[in-house]
């Protein structure tokens, strides 16, 4: 199968997820999926059937946007998944599709994944704060899930776990595509749980916002759109980004 579009580090294909990732047969250190919710009437907005048994078949780790309604609506198709931790991406504004309900300002992530924890690639990358001094315990990374404290580090160096809720500015105004994600929500998650190097899959990959955020922090990445309009969008977007030979 020929790619849409291909550099070093991207392979764009055209063509639903659930023919064209088995042709692929490709195992992929993370998916970072942001599926269709079937949250609204519109036309493009369908839930692909069966797609997250499908993804489970190609990696062992998975980064899933959604809304509560969604995971609970579609719960019967993650059997095949263990659920590690959810991430709140909170946006400067919200849709208000409902007159009678809060204003949705929020979506979730939810990381997913399968077999044993020790074996999935999880790794926090710290941020900086405001450094103090302290003569408490400090927090650190070491055990999976929940850290382990320090009774003995009296010394801030100012560097923090980063927050489960993020406030990233939406894509409102200036996105490709509808649900268009910010490479400021994305970067985090790839950071996580793909190793530098490694290889991202976006079975949902819209204008291009995963495979852009993999390759600018030094993965690979494979994309697949079922859209040809958002294939020819990304392709314009990746090939923007890569420089001519010399």
């Amino acid at each position: 199968m020929d790619p849409y579009y291909a550099d070093d580090e991207v392979q764009l294909y055209l063509g639903d997820m659930r023919e064209v990732l088995p042709a692929l047969n490709v195992q992929a250190d993370l998916i970072v999926a942001d599926p269709p919710y079937q949250s609204t009437s519109l036309a493009w907005d369908r839930w692909p059937d069966g797609w997250p048994t499908l993804a489970a078949a190609n990696t062992n780790s998975m980064w899933c946007f959604g809304s509560m309604r969604m995971f609970l609506d579609r719960r019967d198709e993650f059997t095949a998944w263990r659920l590690s931790q959810d991430v709140v991406w909170e946006k400067h504004n919200g849709s208000g599709f409902a007159a009678d309900r809060f204003k949705r300002v929020h979506e979730i992530a939810t990381h997913w994944y399968r077999g044993d924890w020790r074996d999935v690639h999880h790794e926090v990358t710290r941020e900086r704060g405001n450094p103090t001094k302290r003569s408490g315990s400090a927090v650190t990374a070491t055990t999976p899930h929940t850290g382990r404290h320090n009774p003995h580090r009296s010394e801030d160096d100012g560097m923090r776990i980063p927050r489960s809720v993020q406030k990233i500015r939406s894509m409102h105004g200036r996105s490709l595509h509808p649900t268009e994600k910010p490479l400021g929500i994305l970067s985090p998650l790839i950071a996580y749980a793909c190793p530098p190097g490694g290889l991202v899959l976006d079975p949902f990959a819209g204008s291009g916002s995963t495979l852009d955020a993999a390759r600018q922090s030094g993965r690979r990445a494979i994309g697949i759109e079922a859209d040809e309009r958002y294939c020819e969008a990304a392709a314009r977007r990746l090939s923007a980004l890569t420089l001519p030979a010399a």
